[in-house]
């Protein structure tokens, strides 16, 4: 039980670089995008976030901090192109899956119905 609780305290620090505040604002996040995960919709991955931007259903567009340069561009090139907001996400790409309720990794996360959430009106504070 020890090695597990040293493991939770390193991974709390990790996602914590910049102290109680950001920590505050990831936990935010994540709770909106859960809520918006079990009563919106929203779409997982590089490709669905292209189409949905092409095709102008994209309300959101969270980008891990991990993600890759050109990667990153061509989203932001195509959500100015939508006027869809783009956010980045404070952690890597395993901690927004994670944060999605999934098993595997993403590094792009559409939302293109926000449900009973509030991550649309209250999202470039709670993002960054």
């Amino acid at each position: 039980p020890t090695s597990v609780s040293t493991c939770s305290v390193v991974m709390e620090g990790a996602v914590s670089k910049g102290g109680k505040k950001k920590k505050a604002n990831v936990d935010n996040i994540n709770v909106r995008l859960a809520l918006v995960m079990k009563s919106g919709k929203a779409n997982l991955g590089y490709k669905t976030a292209l189409k949905s931007l092409r095709q102008g259903k994209a309300k959101l567009v969270l980008i891990s901090s991990n993600c890759p340069p050109l990667r990153r561009s061509e989203i932001e090139y195509y959500a100015m192109l939508a006027k869809t907001a783009v956010h980045p996400y404070a952690g890597n790409n395993i901690t927004l899956g994670t944060a999605c309720g999934k098993m595997y990794r993403t590094s792009v996360v559409t939302v293109t119905d926000p449900g009973d959430s509030d991550i649309l009106r209250s999202g470039p504070e709670a993002a960054a």
